[in-house]
């Protein structure tokens, strides 16, 4: 370490303030990676030219061409077939799991997880409820079996991409379309074991009184208001049928700003505003019911259509943490009313506009259409945004032959060798477009920019940790403390930071910043890059402890009620099978 110049320090700290930022949520880590690239920038030690020529590597290209694929086949609906071998008809739990897993992995081989994670994930609650399974019991798997699908083929995963270009852009031997599978399968296969045999007895079953099955919402307050010329007015809570509900109750209710307790016998005035706890499953209820209406006013808009709800839930830097919906404004700067609160922890009772709200706290959020895209992306703000009701187009079936015939053709392109994967992908976007499969307004939409910004970034820093001798640096550290183990042990060493650093930060930034040492590593280690490459492919895919190691793990987390903690009993023998595995299957292939 002695021997680094100025500019390999001053790297060493602007990375080390980027994994700070990363890690503490600071930010939203497409703008944590512009900004410590932009400070190398500011200090010389990226060239303009360097620090941005990561959106020209054709990992950048395949994973934004890939995007508006998957996003063709969804919107033909041509994955409609899947729903029955999804779920079956009979079998315990075990069993769903396994099925379930077995297919989505091979899905997510060959089209990018989020979108089958956002078509399965309501269709699984669906099954769930009635089947008379808890869908905390399953919702989880349905992302891991994504994840560790998407290890299996060169597309399964941008994370994969973002490997093999830096690769090429090295001048080294791209990964091949199947080239990580013969490892990448058996330990997919083993985590899929784990997950139907072992995991699913890790996580919470939600029984009758702790929520309808099916719904994560099922502790969450909200009011109704009793509007004038409704029908209720003058009847008791017990005539209205509001007491005995099956998936909330009636905590009270407030009259001007008086608490009026509810007991069967109280009678309903008009204006009174009724505050329950339970599902937000029964919100969708009471507002159904004539003579009941939202307690807040709902955002104006010029048709007075019907606004979509959305699923918010609160990041820990967010400004809304300690603060009322009142305190915080939320109507004026958020553009939505909050119609419920559901904290996991607590049983809340006071009222919605007063109640302080708490990092983790998931907001049903009534606003026009455009909020998810507008906040989504705010980490800072919320860690997700989806919405309950999605409102997506009608499928196309009579295109889906056609849109799978397009997939098919790149994959095949692809695999052959004939066509890099970035130029089949992306002329395979287009011809998404050009036969209407996909409008162009939805491919547009299709495309996650903050996605493309972090590789990009990330490919930056990942320059600047090359030409500064870092990377050799943290090779010759590696390399000396595991390098008595021989080749394996440095590769084992490697693998395991690579795993660390994607349960903190994002996978593709974790790869982007380990492979260029990996690269070194191999060289002075004598193996192949290829072998390399796929270890930190593998290695940056095993999100599975904390629900921000993969994208797809925090788009279940309201959906099954999850806390932090489930996340690391349920998928720590996951990530120890999958990464024994993988490892077990590398050193008998390769040492």
């Amino acid at each position: 370490m002695g021997g680094l110049t100025w500019a390999a320090w001053a790297t060493l700290a602007v990375v080390g303030a980027m994994l700070y930022a990363l890690v503490r949520d600071l930010a939203r880590a497409d703008l944590v990676l512009v900004g410590a690239v932009g400070v190398l920038v500011a200090l010389g030690v990226l060239s303009p030219q360097d620090a941005f020529a990561g959106f020209a590597n054709p990992a950048v290209i395949a994973v934004a061409s890939l995007f508006v694929l998957a996003a063709g086949v969804q919107n033909t609906g041509a994955l409609g077939f899947a729903d029955r071998a999804l779920f079956p008809r009979q079998g315990g739990l075990t069993r769903s799991v396994a099925q379930m897993g077995g297919l989505l992995g091979v899905m997510s081989a060959v089209l990018n997880n989020t979108p089958i994670v956002a078509m399965v994930t309501p269709r699984a609650q669906a099954w769930c409820e009635r089947a008379g399974i808890p869908p905390s019991k399953v919702l989880m798997f349905v992302a891991y079996s994504t994840t560790v699908g998407g290890t299996l083929t060169l597309i399964g995963t941008s994370t994969n991409l973002v490997v093999t270009g830096r690769m090429a852009e090295a001048g080294l031997e791209p990964l091949g379309m199947f080239t990580q599978t013969p490892v990448a399968l058996p330990a997919a296969l083993a985590a899929l074991a784990v997950m139907a045999l072992v995991s699913h007895r890790f996580l919470p079953g939600r029984r009758a009184g702790d929520g309808p099955v099916g719904d994560g919402l099922g502790r969450c307050l909200f009011e109704v208001r009793v509007p004038t010329g409704s029908p209720l007015v003058g009847q008791t809570i017990e005539e209205a049928g509001l007491r005995s509900l099956e998936t909330a109750y009636l905590v009270h209710l407030r009259r001007d700003d008086d608490l009026v307790p509810a007991t069967p016998e109280s009678a309903l005035r008009a204006g009174d505003t009724l505050t329950f706890q339970g599902s937000a499953r029964a919100l969708d209820g009471l507002l159904d019911r004539p003579g009941l209406a939202r307690a807040v006013e709902p955002v104006s808009t010029p048709l007075l259509e019907t606004l979509p709800l959305y699923e918010a839930v609160v990041a820990e830097s967010s400004s809304l943490v300690g603060r009322t919906l009142r305190e915080a404004e939320f109507r004026e700067r958020y553009g939505g009313v909050v119609l419920a609160i559901q904290r996991a922890d607590d049983a809340l009772t006071g009222r919605l506009g007063r109640t302080p709200l708490h990092s983790g706290d998931l907001l049903v959020v009534e606003a026009a259409n455009g909020f998810e895209k507008e906040w989504n992306a705010r980490r800072d703000e919320f860690y997700l945004v989806a919405p309950r009701r999605p409102e997506r187009p009608r499928p196309q079936p009579r295109k889906a032959p056609l849109a799978l015939a397009i997939l098919g053709t790149v994959i095949a392109l692809a695999a052959a060798g004939i066509v890099p994967i970035d130029r089949a992908a992306f002329v395979g976007a287009l011809a998404m477009i050009a036969t209407r499969c996909l409008r162009g307004r939805d491919a547009r939409e299709a495309v996650q920019l903050p996605t493309l910004v972090v590789i990009a970034m990330a490919l930056g820093v990942g320059k600047a940790l090359e030409t500064t001798g870092l990377a050799v640096t943290f090779a010759d550290a590696v390399v000396g403390v595991a390098g008595p183990a021989g080749p394996f042990g440095v590769l084992m060493a490697l693998y395991l930071v690579t795993v660390v650093l994607t349960e903190l930060i994002t996978n593709n930034a974790a790869a982007a910043l380990m492979i260029g040492m990996g690269l070194e590593a191999a060289a002075q280690a004598g193996v192949s890059p290829t072998v390399f490459g796929v270890a930190i492919a593998l290695a940056a895919s095993s999100g599975f402890l904390t629900p921000f190691g993969y994208q797809t793990n925090l788009m279940v987390m309201s959906a099954g009620g999850y806390r932090f903690a489930d996340y690391v009993r349920a998928g720590a023998p996951v990530s120890l099978v999958y990464s024994a595995t993988a490892l077990l299957t590398m050193k008998l292939l390769w040492f």
